[in-house]
């Protein structure tokens, strides 16, 4: 199984809640859309040995979280609220239920869909004005008041009407820590930034093929490659990171599926496995999980399972599992990965309405 807990902003570390014996315990955090139904965000215990979720709360105070990330010290989580206002939160989450710590900051963005925690701040990632924020995180892990930067995304790409204009979707630190890089499906290319005094700065814009669409990326653990998902197009490319100058060198393009689509196909989240060997990438439309395996000239599908569900937005790989929040069917479906192949297969769900990320901590 695999070894280590990998969330979606590239955190890996175990929750601060112990059960009664003192032993640390793994709990599940869960995004949904209000708007559509969802609970707001969801607290589930996570079985260390099968990987099942078990519901321990709900919170719905904060509209469309449908974003979340952890500290890296555990005892915070932060949560966007995918709405035209535009805002993150904080919670304290020691206990089984996130608690509030403080009240929510305005990003001075549309729809920011993506958040994570770089160099004291939280950045989001604001689809509707193709943005990046930056918002300081005091040292007791709550919010500042305000943002201490907006970088504006400039662009646009040949697939009307989703290119029209920017859209960041992901941004996140690399694996060096030194840059934040943001993904934008809008302008098909990626941006490498970083912090100056509190405030995102471009270093270097990549562009990827003119049409693609790129709505997510993840680092291979070893921080020499990058694979990018992209919506627009069903394949993923794999890129060359220079942490050194922070370059993002396109090297390939593969498809993501075994043949051709048979109606929609929109990638979502992608996952790549702690030892390395294995990257995931979720298909709505088709819902299937695609494996594949890391090769020193790129990625090779190994095979797709379905997604259990319809409509999945976001995978996580934890603990030799992987996790997939099905957005239209209304459920989280968990997965062991066989060790041998990557191949995953699905152990169970539970039922989470709208659902849209899931956090392992």
């Amino acid at each position: 199984m695999i070894a280590a807990t990998v969330t979606p902003n590239g955190t890996g570390r175990e929750g601060t809640a112990v059960t009664d014996g003192g032993r640390r315990r793994q709990r599940a955090f869960i995004g949904s859309f209000t708007a559509a139904g969802g609970p707001g965000i969801v607290t589930a215990e996570v079985d260390r040995s099968t990987g099942a979720l078990t519901v321990l709360s709900s919170l719905d105070g904060l509209p469309d979280p449908s974003y979340l990330a952890l500290a890296p010290d555990g005892d915070t989580l932060y949560a966007v609220s995918e709405t035209a206002e535009g805002a993150v939160a904080a919670y304290r989450v020691s206990g089984d239920e996130p608690e509030p710590a403080g009240p929510p900051v305005s990003v001075g963005a549309n729809g920011p869909t993506h958040l994570s925690v770089h160099a004291g701040h939280v950045l989001t990632a604001n689809y509707g004005s193709g943005s990046v924020t930056a918002v300081p995180v005091r040292p007791d892990g709550t919010l500042a008041s305000a943002p201490s930067g907006v970088l504006l995304h400039t662009g646009s790409g040949p697939h009307t009407p989703r290119q029209q204009g920017p859209h960041a979707h992901q941004v996140q630190p690399d694996p060096s820590g030194r840059w934040a890089v943001s993904v934008d499906l809008g302008t098909d290319s990626v941006r490498v930034c970083t912090l100056t005094d509190g405030a995102p700065v471009l270093h270097r814009e990549t562009a990827l093929r003119p049409g693609s669409g790129p709505r997510h990326l993840a680092f291979h653990p070893d921080g020499s490659y990058a694979y990018v998902v992209n919506e627009l197009t069903p394949t993923v490319t794999v890129c060359r990171w220079e942490a050194a100058d922070g370059t993002l060198k396109p090297l390939t393009e593969t498809p993501i599926l075994p043949g051709s689509p048979t109606g929609d196909a929109y990638p979502s989240g992608i996952a790549v496995s702690p030892d390395g060997r294995f990257v995931w990438i979720a298909t709505r439309g088709e819902d299937v999980l695609s494996t594949f395996a890391v090769e020193p000239e790129g990625l090779r599908l190994i095979g797709t399972v379905p997604s259990g569900g319809h409509w999945p937005r976001a995978i996580t790989a934890a603990g030799g599992f992987l996790y997939a929040a099905n957005e239209r069917s209304g459920d989280v479906s968990w997965f062991a990965v066989d060790p041998a192949t990557g191949l995953p297969s699905r152990a169970g769900s539970i039922e989470v309405p709208a659902a849209s990320c899931v956090v392992i901590g």
